[in-house]
């Protein structure tokens, strides 16, 4: 496994190390010892899967609130998505910064994100699956999102908005 830091303090990339033979390929996906020696929370609670049917879906930002905030370990598992970490933790040094990545089940590059950091993905293929770890429960109480397009962040999106949830086009702008 390669782990690279991104910009963003807490975000990694984590690209697998590819051992091919005729048969194909074989590589580690987790690793809780080699993420663990670069700093990274390696708690699992639950696994989860989600299914997009058309290119152009929008969802998030998400992130849970205290003491339910969580982080997660994201993997595209079918088609591909530009995938973005929003830093919320006003004590971090790249507060209000993000990270976008492209994640594909070509390049089987996988996201880090930290507890406190909002969440969110555009899919740029029809039937995109995606796999997450999460390290805590999902809590209803303690869900909280901000907006896609919120100029106090000003992510650059790599494609046109096709379908999005009424929750997540809604969320008021963001106050510090």
């Amino acid at each position: 496994m390669k782990i690279t830091p991104t910009q963003i303090q807490g975000v990694h990339v984590i690209d697998v190390t590819r051992h091919e033979d005729d048969r194909g390929f074989f590589a580690r996906s987790w690793d809780a010892d080699e993420l663990t020696r670069h700093g990274l929370d390696t708690a699992l609670h639950l696994s989860a899967i989600t299914h997009n049917k058309i290119k152009g879906t929008l969802r998030g930002m998400h992130f849970q609130a205290a003491p339910m905030a969580e982080t997660k370990f994201v993997r595209v598992t079918r088609g591909s998505i530009f995938d973005v970490a929003l830093d919320l933790r006003k004590e971090s040094p790249t507060y209000l910064r993000w990270h976008g990545e492209i994640l594909s089940e070509r390049n089987h590059r996988q996201l880090y994100i930290p507890k406190g950091c909002a969440h969110g993905y555009l899919t740029l293929e029809d039937d995109t699956e995606l796999t997450y770890f999460l390290s805590a429960a999902y809590s209803l109480e303690h869900a909280r999102g901000v907006r896609y397009n919120d100029q106090a962040f000003g992510i650059i999106w790599p494609g046109e908005i096709r379908l999005i949830a009424p929750r997540d086009a809604a969320y008021a702008d963001y106050v510090p």
